[in-house]
C-alpha cells in the first residue's frame, strides 16, 4: 500500500473507498475502508512497478461500481431490484427527486396563486404536491425497474461500463465560510429569545403588568414544532461546519426546515404570532394589514426553500 501512495495514485483509490463506505452502516466503515485499501494496493503491486496509475485505474474498473460493491459489503439483499440495476435506479431516482419534483411543486404553487388561493391553501397544495408526486415517482420508477429485473433483459450500467471517471471528487472538508457559523448562532439565538420572552415576560405595560411578546397560546401547540425545527437546524449546521456535507444530512435538513418554516408561515398568515395584549399596548391599537403578514409568511417559505437548495448543492459538490 505504501507504494501506491508513494506513486501519487492514492487520490483515486481514496475517492473509490469513500464512495463505497458512505453507502454502508457506520459501524462497518472503518474495517471495510482498511480492507479495500489493502486489497487495491496489493492488487496494483502484484501487477508490477510499471505505470502504477494505469494499474490502479484498471483494478478499480474491475472492482466495478462502488454502490454495487457497497451492497455486497453491507450484506443487503437487493431482491426487488438487483445489484446490476440498483446503481442506475438510485441515481435516476435522485435526479427525479432533486430536479423534477421541485419544479412540479413550484408550478403547482404558482397555479394556486394565480387562481387566487390564500397562503394556507397554497402551502397545503405545495405540501400535497410534494407528497403525491414524490410518492408517484418512487412507486412507478420502482415498478419499472422491478419489471426489468424480472424480465431477464438487464441493460448494463447507464452510459456503458462503469469506470473510475464516474467517481465524485470528495476531497477533504473545505474551510467553511463565516456564514455557516452565523447560521448556527442565529438559530440558537432564536431558540433562546423565544424561551426567554416566555419565561421572563420582558415587556411591561404602564400599569406594571408583564407580558409575553409572542402569543402565549402558541405554547399549547405551534411553538413546539418551530422550536424542534430550530434545534434541528442548529444541529445540522454545526455538523455542516465541521464535517464533509453529504446528501443524508441535506435530506434531514428538509425535515428541519419544514418543521420550522411551515408552522411559522401559518401563524404569520393567521396573525397569531404576537400577543394581542402586547400589540395593543405597544402600538395603541393599530392593526397591521393582512398583506404585511402574508408577505412575511411567503418570505419565510422562500428563505427556507433557498437554504434547502443550497444545502443540496453543497452535498453534490
Amino acid at each position: 500500500m505504501s507504494k501506491l501512495h508513494a506513486s501519487g495514485t492514492g487520490t483515486l483509490t481514496d475517492r473509490y473507498v469513500v464512495e463505497v463506505v458512505r453507502h454502508i452502516p457506520a459501524d462497518q466503515r472503518g474495517d471495510v475502508a482498511d480492507e479495500l485499501r489493502a486489497t487495491i494496493a496489493d492488487t496494483v503491486e502484484a501487477r508490477g512497478p510499471a505505470a502504477p496509475e494505469t494499474a490502479e485505474r484498471e483494478v478499480l474498473t474491475e472492482m466495478g461500481d462502488p454502490i454495487r460493491l457497497a451492497a455486497r459489503y453491507a450484506d443487503r439483499p437487493l431482491a426487488l431490484i438487483g445489484p446490476d440495476l440498483y446503481p442506475t435506479y438510485a441515481r435516476l431516482l435522485t435526479v427525479l427527486l432533486s430536479t423534477v419534483l421541485p419544479v412540479v411543486t413550484a408550478l403547482s404553487a404558482a397555479l394556486d396563486i394565480l387562481d387566487g388561493q390564500g397562503v394556507g391553501e397554497v402551502i397545503g397544495g405545495a405540501v400535497g404536491a410534494v407528497l403525491t408526486v414524490g410518492a408517484q415517482m418512487i412507486a412507478w420508477l420502482t415498478v419499472v425497474f422491478a419489471l426489468i429485473e424480472r424480465s431477464g433483459k438487464r441493460p448494463g450500467p447507464a452510459g456503458g461500463t462503469w469506470t473510475p471517471d464516474a467517481l465524485p471528487d470528495r476531497g477533504a472538508p473545505k474551510e467553511r465560510s463565516a456564514a455557516v457559523y452565523v447560521r448556527v448562532a442565529w438559530h440558537a439565538l432564536l431558540i433562546a429569545l423565544i424561551v426567554w420572552q416566555h419565561t421572563a415576560q420582558p415587556y411591561r405595560t404602564d400599569g406594571g403588568t408583564h407580558l409575553d411578546v409572542l402569543d402565549p397560546g402558541l405554547w399549547s401547540g405551534w411553538i413546539w414544532p418551530i422550536l424542534a425545527g430550530l434545534a434541528g437546524l442548529v444541529t445540522l449546521d454545526a455538523i455542516r461546519a465541521v464535517r464533509v456535507w453529504t446528501r443524508t444530512p441535506a435530506i434531514w435538513s428538509i425535515a428541519a426546515e419544514a418543521a420550522f418554516a411551515l408552522p411559522l408561515a401559518w401563524v404569520l398568515h393567521r396573525q397569531d404570532l404576537f400577543n394581542p395584549a402586547f400589540l395593543s399596548d405597544a402600538n395603541g391599537g393599530w392593526q397591521a394589514p393582512q398583506s404585511l403578514y402574508t408577505v412575511a409568511a411567503v418570505g419565510v417559505l422562500v428563505v427556507s426553500a433557498r437554504e434547502v437548495v443550497k444545502r443540496f448543492r453543497e452535498a453534490r459538490n
